[in-house]
C-alpha cells in the first residue's frame, strides 16, 4: 500500500492519459463516456422492459412491482457495477503485452498497470453514476441519502478486480489465448449476476450459492444504497471485503513473482 501511495502522482498521470487517449481523435471525445451508458440503458430497457416485460419487485412491498421506467433505472444501477468489472478484467490479459516497452524499463513499476486500468474504469463508472442519479431523481422523485455509501461498496469491489487483473495480466504474457477465454467468461458473469434478476427469484437452495459470483454482493449492495435507500448487508459486505483483500494480495504476489520472466517472453 505504501508503495502505491508513493507512486500516486505517476498513477494519476497515467490514468488521465489513458482516459484522454481512449477518446483522442474521435469527433465527440469525452462525450462518448456519457453516451455509451445512455445507449446501454436504452437497449436493455427496450429488451427487458418492453419486449420481455420484466419488472422488479419492491424490497419492502411483496406485491408491488416497479414500472418500466423504474425498472430501467434499477437495471442500469447493476450494469454500472458490471461495466466497471468488465472493463478492467477484459483488458487485463493484454495489459502487459500492450505496454511491452515498459517491461524493458527497469525503473518503471509495471505493477501499476492494472491500477491505471482500474482508475480509468472508475472514471467511467463515476460518469455513469451521475447519469443514473439524474434519471433516478426524475423517475423516483428523490435520491436517497444512503447514496453516500456508494464508495464504500466500490472499495472492496475495486480491490477484488485489481487482484483478478494482476493474475490475468501475468498469465496473458505467457498464454496469449487468455484474452479469448476471458471474454465469454465476462459475458457469462453478467447473466449469472443479479443484474437482470433478483436473488429471491432463484430457488431457495440456490440463493446462497449466488454469493460465489464476485459481482453478486457489490451489485446488490450498490443497488440498495443508490436506489432503494437501504443500507447494505454489512455482514455480507464484510466477508466480501476480507475475500477481496486475500484475492488482491495473492494476485499482487503472483504478478511480482512471474514478472521476472516477462522480458524473456516479450
Amino acid at each position: 500500500m505504501v508503495e502505491f501511495i508513493s507512486l500516486f502522482p505517476l498513477i494519476s498521470s497515467l490514468i488521465r492519459r489513458e482516459i484522454a487517449g481512449r477518446y483522442r481523435g474521435s469527433l465527440l471525445g469525452l462525450l462518448w463516456s456519457l453516451l455509451n451508458p445512455l445507449f446501454m440503458l436504452a437497449v436493455y430497457t427496450f429488451v427487458f422492459g418492453f419486449v420481455m416485460k420484466s419488472r422488479w419487485q419492491m424490497p419492502d412491498q411483496q406485491n408491488v412491482q416497479h414500472s418500466t421506467g423504474e425498472f430501467a433505472v434499477i437495471l442500469f444501477c447493476g450494469l454500472i457495477v458490471f461495466q466497471f468489472f468488465a472493463e478492467v478484467v477484459s483488458l487485463a490479459p493484454g495489459l502487459v503485452v500492450a505496454n511491452a516497452s515498459y517491461v524493458k524499463k527497469i525503473v518503471f513499476p509495471i505493477q501499476i498497470l492494472p491500477v491505471v486500468s482500474a482508475g480509468a474504469a472508475l472514471f467511467h463508472a463515476g460518469v455513469s453514476l451521475m447519469v443514473l442519479l439524474v434519471f433516478a431523481y426524475v423517475v423516483f422523485g428523490h435520491i436517497p441519502v444512503t447514496v453516500v455509501l456508494a464508495p464504500v461498496v466500490f472499495v472492496p469491489l475495486t480491490i477484488t478486480v485489481l487482484g483478478i487483473a494482476w493474475i490475468l495480466a501475468s498469465i496473458g504474457v505467457f498464454f496469449r489465448d487468455m484474452g479469448q477465454i476471458v471474454a465469454p467468461l465476462v459475458t457469462a458473469t453478467l447473466f449469472l449476476s443479479p443484474v437482470f434478476f433478483q436473488r429471491t427469484s432463484l430457488p431457495i437452495w440456490l440463493q446462497p450459492w449466488l454469493s460465489l459470483n464476485p459481482l453478486a454482493v457489490p451489485v446488490e449492495s450498490f443497488r440498495n444504497v443508490v436506489i432503494f435507500g437501504v443500507q447494505p448487508d454489512w455482514t455480507s459486505l464484510g466477508y466480501y471485503a476480507v475475500v477481496a483483500i486475500v484475492v488482491a494480495l495473492f494476485g499482487f504476489q503472483f504478478f511480482q513473482k512471474t514478472r521476472r520472466g516477462f522480458a524473456d517472453v516479450l
